[in-house]
């Protein structure tokens, strides 16, 4: 495994500090937190995915779909990760009633798993 980043240790610390909120239920500060994250390391795929969640969680299905999609374009082959991404997609797509876009994200999601 290749040495972490000095930033690491950084990004380890919120999200830590995120799960924290996520366990209190404090989902604003939660985004807050991931988006810190994000700053310092703005090319984490786990992160955007994070967000997206979190973001569909606040009832932005849209803003949800395209952090995952987002998280997806960096993923680099972490196929778990994309499948997951697409599950968040579907989720999104449905909360929106576009039901056949949500069919073809789990579609997506189930080829990948």
């Amino acid at each position: 495994m290749p040495p972490a980043a000095p930033s690491g240790g950084a990004v380890v610390a919120l999200l830590d500090r995120a799960d924290v909120y996520h366990q209190s239920g404090d989902i604003g500060n939660e985004a807050a937190t991931v988006e810190r994250a994000l700053r310092i390391d703005p090319n984490n795929s786990r992160l955007w995915s994070r967000l997206a969640a979190i973001r569909l969680d606040q009832g932005q299905p849209s803003q949800a779909e395209q952090l995952a999609l987002k998280s997806n374009a960096l993923s680099r082959g972490d196929s778990r990760l994309q499948a997951q991404n697409w599950r968040l997609v579907a989720k999104a797509r449905w909360a929106r009633n576009d039901r056949a876009g949500a069919r073809a994200a789990e579609k997506k999601a189930g080829e990948l798993h």
